[in-house]
């Protein structure tokens, strides 16, 4: 086997990721049909009525990703915006004793888990997300009538960091 053959070998499988990665919703162009997104993409993780008119398709990372796609189409299944939803700008928007559990899914999809707590009476949403190549989580916190009643965030501890405390 010659010296090239592995550089040729990494270099097949650069290209590849690179043609994989244009699958992607953050790629989708503005205008662009919902058959046609629907037809590169395939099926959304999540599909939601907007209440403007129209649809959001939800294109979900999780639970081993860190990014949530929105891609929100106009009434005429022609797409309006794209946003990856995982960010603080997105988390700012959530209003604490007004959005309900319906709007956290509309905005970030299905929880990386779910869990309950002690201290509080209700379930709690975790959702993984990339702050800055640190891997977080925001915990979005439900009461029993699925309200939310508090946010908080942590970081999420790797193998790695486990290991060395």
């Amino acid at each position: 086997m010659s010296l090239a053959s592995p550089a040729r070998a990494v270099l097949a499988a650069a290209a590849l990721a690179l043609l994989a990665g244009c699958a992607s919703p953050a790629f989708e162009a503005p205008g662009t049909p919902m058959s046609a997104v629907l037809a590169k993409l395939g099926a959304p993780t999540g599909r939601y009525p907007l209440p403007e008119g129209g649809e959001r398709l939800q294109y979900s990372e999780l639970p081993a990703g860190s990014a949530v796609w929105n891609l929100d189409f106009d009434a005429a299944g022609r797409l309006r915006s794209t946003d990856q939803s995982l960010r603080y700008a997105d988390f700012d928007r959530i209003v604490i004793g007004q959005w309900t559990a319906a709007d956290v899914r509309r905005l970030m999809g299905e929880p990386t888990k779910i869990e309950r707590v002690a201290s509080f009476d209700g379930p709690v949403w975790s959702y993984r997300f990339n702050d800055m190549n640190n891997l977080r989580l925001i915990h979005v916190h439900l009461d029993p009538g699925g309200v939310v009643r508090k946010i908080q965030y942590t970081d999420e501890l790797t193998a790695r960091d486990r290991l060395a405390r």
